[in-house]
């Protein structure tokens, strides 16, 4: 089945079930026409949500299923995690929601290596109460970066201003220590391919941030772009690689500025998230570029002092979901493209021809 045909299978995780998790989730899958375009797979409780369906007021039916595999199309699929009752306390974590959060997102994972669904959508999680209880990573970037053994690219992204970080939950007393030009090289060129294979971009544009007030003065304020980010750039342009900068990030948050790159490349968390959630506010994806399976979230937190209340915004959820589906066909058609070119020269080559080498019969 070609990629454009592919009804994508979307699993969820549902994050902190005390936070506004399950709210957004279905919030977003309310719309009856919704499994028209893709087929979720929520990886969850029916007993949970069913209670809370009822808090929201919505008209939700769920086809509960035990693995992943057993999803049908044209249904809102729940994998039953948990089979007994669940103790709701919202605005406020509790171990028992804290372990469903860890569950669920490992049996979506799972599941999306066994190739039982094609993308993962992630609700929001609590990184602290997930740590106390053995979960080794400060968010969800580490974590995948381990289970599929290559290193992720925190990138988030709106259809105008896509900004990806070098560093990503750290001290800033550390921001400075945990780059390099290897690093930030690296990181451009998994931003350049992932704008390419991704986001259907062919020529990207990308501009990098400074790491220091006024990206340093000329090495008055911080030396770090004239010994390592300038030179990274310079290396990667001299390559073909469309970098630019460093430049100054106070203004360069700017319409007429951002609006003329594909995307930025900030030094640390806040450098990049601060601006980004300002401009982007409820449209915003959290993506893990570089990886080879794809991940999205929105770009919240569990909100637990609205948790319940019913106001609860699910536009990035939203968004999050086909933005994961969106890159997945981009991905596909890419990936179908390189296939189709390789093809003849394999069979070239396989008929010993090779259209590098100089034809001997000639001159």
């Amino acid at each position: 089945m070609s990629p454009k045909n592919h009804k994508v299978r979307v699993g969820i995780s549902i994050g902190d079930f005390n936070g506004i998790g399950p709210e957004i989730i279905m919030k977003s899958l309310a719309d009856k026409t919704i499994t028209d375009f893709f087929t979720p797979v929520i990886f969850g409780s029916g007993k949970l949500f069913t209670y809370q369906k009822n808090i929201f007021k919505l008209n939700l039916n769920f086809n509960y299923i035990n693995e992943a595999s057993q999803a049908q199309a044209g249904k809102l699929n729940m994998v039953n995690l948990v089979k007994d009752n669940v103790t709701v306390e919202l605005g406020a974590p509790t171990e028992e929601s804290t372990k469903m959060a860890i569950d669920s997102l490992e049996a979506a994972t799972e599941a999306l290596l066994k190739g039982e669904i094609d993308v993962i959508v992630t609700a929001p999680i609590n990184k602290d109460e997930m740590v106390k209880m053995g979960f080794k990573h400060t968010g969800h970037t580490g974590y995948f970066e381990e289970k599929f053994n290559k290193k992720g690219l925190m990138f988030l992204v709106t259809e105008d201003l896509k900004v990806a970080v070098s560093t990503h939950h750290i001290p800033i007393a550390k921001v400075a220590e945990n780059i390099s030009k290897e690093k930030i090289k690296k990181q451009i060129r998994v931003l350049n391919q992932t704008l390419i294979e991704d986001f259907n971009i062919s020529r990207p544009k990308i501009a990098v941030l400074g790491l220091n007030p006024h990206s340093g003065d000329g090495g008055v304020i911080g030396s770090e772009e004239i010994e390592i980010i300038g030179p990274a750039i310079k290396e990667l342009s001299d390559n073909g690689i469309l970098a630019f900068g460093p430049f100054p990030a106070d203004s360069f948050f700017q319409p007429n500025k951002y609006k003329s790159f594909d995307a930025v490349l900030a030094m640390y968390h806040d450098q990049g998230l601060a601006p980004f959630k300002t401009l982007a506010y409820e449209e915003g994806v959290n993506y893990t570029a570089g990886l080879p399976f794809i991940r999205t979230s929105p770009d919240h937190g569990v909100a637990y002092d609205i948790a319940g209340k019913n106001i609860a915004d699910p536009q990035s959820f939203t968004e999050a979901i086909f933005t994961a589906i969106k890159i997945f066909k981009h991905r596909s058609e890419y990936n179908d493209l390189m296939s189709n070119r390789l093809q003849p020269r394999k069979m070239a080559m396989d008929n010993g021809i090779d259209e590098d080498l100089p034809d001997e019969t000639e001159g």
